[in-house]
């Protein structure tokens, strides 16, 4: 594979996940673009990061299909591109649209591209795909003040996905749904990665979205932690994957496509990096020096979950990937990021 002749889109290209992969990909040698309307403030943040590099980004919205038709010809379009909040969609109509319309039909769009191009897609796709109600069944009867989740059931891409699951989760399943039914009909070839809790440098976090960064920047200022929901107890278990990890495995996707494509994963950290809210703040208090308050809140969204293990079985066999960097890396990469950087980010950190 000639790495110089592969010319690649990235939508979401000035997010977290879509950032780290533009410049991951860019010093590999590939043709890089990125698409981002730049909405959100750290994005302008990740668009210096990106022109450091000499990668364009096209600053319209993915919604907007006149202006995707007239985007040149690509190899592959790996589409990061999503409003990631799960609570966006209750907060008003505009935001239950803007959901919409970017996650699902900024899927279209994309694929009316691929098909009119012959190029290929890879999707990221998202673990609240899955059944609300069914998570929280892992867990009946587990949640008291002197114990902690001991079930370790990891979830695949067979896990129930019928029941309410979010109007994000909702619109990743259906643009999941969507590639597959443009797949069969005009022969589009694709990869989708349902992805758990990604996380690493140059994740801007809030409570609702990219929590590990916001654990890390609120302890490093000596600010308390909220434990919301669940008895407000911190026993909630999520698995980390970092972000170096999910570029190793997109790079031996596009590595191996002509070969192995037309399928989805469940993608994750895996059971060596799940981790409860409590162990994780206590985590990196010992990394920060820093101890701060537990501030326990019992009630919780109707859309929060307990507990969330990836199954990995199937990527690990087929790429030979697993993740590489555990939960005490993971700390100290954003740790040391925060650190390096923090005049800018405390203007986002608020």
């Amino acid at each position: 594979m000639n790495s110089k002749k592969i010319k690649i889109l990235i939508t979401g290209g000035c997010g977290f996940v879509g950032s780290n992969l533009c410049i991951f990909l860019k010093n590999l040698g590939f043709k890089v673009f990125s698409l981002d309307n730049l909405s959100r403030e750290g994005s302008k943040i990740n668009k210096k990061r990106l022109e450091l590099k000499k990668i364009k980004n096209y600053k319209f919205d993915i919604s907007n299909n006149k202006k995707i038709k007239l985007l040149p010809k690509f190899d592959f379009i790996i589409d990061c591109c999503a409003e990631p909040s799960v609570e966006a969609s209750r907060k008003s109509s505009r935001d239950a649209i803007r959901v919409f319309k970017t996650n699902l039909e900024g899927t279209l769009n994309i694929l009316l591209k691929c098909q009119k191009d012959k190029s290929s897609i890879i999707f990221l796709s998202s673990s609240r795909a899955y059944s609300i109600d069914s998570l929280k069944k892992l867990n009946k009867h587990n949640y008291t003040i002197n114990n902690s989740l001991k079930i370790k059931k990891s979830i695949g891409l067979k896990f129930d996905t019928s029941s309410p699951k979010t109007l994000y989760g909702f619109t990743k399943l259906a643009s999941e749904d969507l590639i597959r039914e443009f797949s069969y009909a005009n022969n589009i070839k694709y990869i989708i990665n349902r992805c758990g809790v990604i996380t690493g440098p140059w994740q801007m976090g809030k409570v609702d979205q990219g929590f590990v960064s916001f654990f890390v920047w609120n302890i490093s200022n000596k600010r308390n932690i909220k434990f919301i929901g669940f008895g407000g107890y911190g026993y909630q278990e999520r698995d980390l994957l970092h972000i170096d990890d999910l570029n190793e495995l997109i790079l031996k996707q596009i590595k191996k496509f002509n070969k192995l494509n037309s399928q989805s994963y469940s993608v994750g950290g895996g059971l060596k990096n799940l981790i409860s809210l409590k162990l994780l703040k206590k985590k990196i208090e010992n990394i920060t020096g820093n101890k701060v308050k537990s501030l326990p809140v019992k009630s919780t969204s109707i859309y929060d979950i307990p507990y969330f293990l990836t199954d990995n079985k199937t990527i690990k066999k087929v790429y030979n990937w697993q993740p590489k960097k555990n939960i005490n890396t993971i700390i100290n990469d954003i740790y040391n990021w925060q650190n390096q950087n923090y005049k800018i980010l405390k203007k986002i950190f608020k």
